[in-house]
């Protein structure tokens, strides 16, 4: 194959010919257009290049082996292009002679056709049109991937002023301007996806995208789809190309949680993308290159999940080049009330409240509370009692924090409870039973843990 010498932004084609004096004008006249090209004889050549490269657009002729005027092996090579990527767009060269060919290789997926011999300036017109509709339908994909995937985000600031979050603030400093994978650990409802923005935030990719993907609620059948993408027709729904996370999170970061929640082939895969950047979506034999920040958290014991064989060792590796604990809310006494206030001010304008603050009497409640849930109770506590609250500053009875609850030590008056609050005390009874371990919960109430994680995410748990 031969390759031009091109800036590294230029678009690059790639046209396949058997004849070497089309390839050498094809070149000359698309060089100096300002595009990057490379030229091939031969269809396997042309499917070896695309499978390697990324390419803007592809010129292909109908016909390669001497004497053979059928268009079969273009119409082969056009087909198997469109297997391998089916938005790179495929120009077919052909004698004029072959129009009725040319209209055959459109039906079957081609943009646009060339006669040969050709007019320079059609050429050129043709393809910086195909060029410019690729580029564009290609973002637009990313773009409704990205604001579907992260439509109504929460972006909370990192609020820590207790000596508990110190070691916490000085590694995001530390290590959030470098490419370092990050394992964030702790219990749940710390805030270890506030963490996680904040090392992009401090990243010098912090203008790209930031993804998060819930590794445990992703199912076998939905595992590869979701982080690597599909393409037209690889299984029965696949009616349309689907962006994965990591090609969303192209130049960014993206944010793995629950990965202990990961099954044993789960596990390999991703082991295969952080080993070798690289991944094909659902149904093309494609290779791709990923360039993202790897940031993962989880509320388990990895260390005891490897001994007991249910996470790889080298995975673990692979995640864990820097690890960051995620305090618990008891012991980041000094943030209690700091953080109460700041979810005041959020909740206040969500649902356009007026309220002033706390009463001392809520302030010390909330510094008295041993906050099981950590900061994601707190913010359903201050939310729940922003909506209770009559009076111009939240009172201590406005936080509900005497009711029953999971860890309470007296009875429990289910009679006086609604059906959504009774399932939301056994989910979190289950939780406590296995020291937060959502899988073996899930598995002790029966449920499957894609539905047991719905459930997690509805009452917020």
């Amino acid at each position: 194959m031969s390759k031009s010498a091109a800036t590294p932004t230029a678009p690059r084609v790639l046209v396949a010919d058997d004849q070497t004096d089309v390839l050498l004008a094809l070149k000359i006249l698309l060089k100096g257009d300002g595009l990057a090209v490379d030229t091939v004889t031969s269809p396997v050549a042309a499917l070896q290049s695309v499978e390697r490269e990324d390419y803007a657009a592809v010129m292909i002729d109908m016909n390669y082996t001497r004497d053979t005027t059928s268009g079969r092996e273009g119409l082969d090579l056009l087909e198997k292009i469109r297997a391998l990527d089916g938005n790179l767009p495929v120009i077919v060269m052909t004698a004029w002679g072959s129009i009725n060919l040319a209209v055959e290789a459109v039906q079957r997926g081609a943009k646009d056709f060339i006669q040969k011999p050709w007019e320079n300036e059609r050429v050129l017109r043709i393809v910086r049109t195909q060029i410019e509709l690729s580029s564009a339908i290609r973002k637009a994909g990313r773009l409704e991937a990205e604001n579907t995937l992260l439509r109504g985000a929460e972006r909370p600031d990192l609020i820590a002023e207790s000596s508990a979050m110190k070691p916490v603030l000085e590694l995001i400093e530390r290590i959030g301007p470098s490419d370092a994978n990050v394992l964030i650990t702790g219990e749940n409802g710390t805030g270890k996806g506030v963490i996680a923005r904040a090392l992009h935030a401090a990243s010098p990719r912090a203008g790209k995208p930031l993804v998060t993907v819930n590794m445990g609620g992703l199912g076998e059948g939905v595992f590869e789809s979701e982080l690597f993408g599909h393409v037209k027709g690889a299984f029965t729904d696949a009616k349309s190309d689907r962006v994965g996370r990591f090609e969303m999170a192209e130049g960014g970061t993206i944010f793995l949680d629950e990965i202990a929640n990961m099954s044993a082939p789960q596990q390999a895969r991703l082991l295969r993308v952080l080993e070798t950047g690289e991944y094909e979506r659902v149904g093309s034999s494609r290779t791709r290159k990923a360039d993202v920040r790897i940031l993962s958290a989880t509320n388990a014991d990895l260390r005891g999940e490897i001994a007991a064989g249910r996470f790889r060792q080298d995975l673990l590796f692979r995640l864990n080049t820097i690890e960051i604990h995620a305090p618990p809310l008891r012991e980041r006494g000094d943030d209690v009330a700091a953080l109460a206030k700041y979810f005041l001010s959020q909740l206040n304008a969500r649902y356009r409240k007026e309220l002033a603050g706390f009463e001392q009497g809520a302030l010390d409640a909330l510094r008295r509370h041993d906050w099981p849930g950590n900061v994601r109770e707190l913010s359903h506590c201050i939310e729940r009692a922003v909506l209770m609250a009559h009076g111009k500053q939240i009172r201590a009875t406005d936080l509900g924090l005497n009711a029953p609850s999971a860890t309470s030590s007296g009875g429990i008056n289910l009679d006086a409870m609604s059906l959504e609050e009774v399932e939301a005390l056994l989910i979190k009874k289950a939780l406590a039973r296995h020291d937060g371990s959502a899988v073996k919960a899930a598995e002790s109430m029966g449920l499957s843990r894609s539905a047991f994680y719905r459930r997690l995410q509805k009452y917020g748990l």
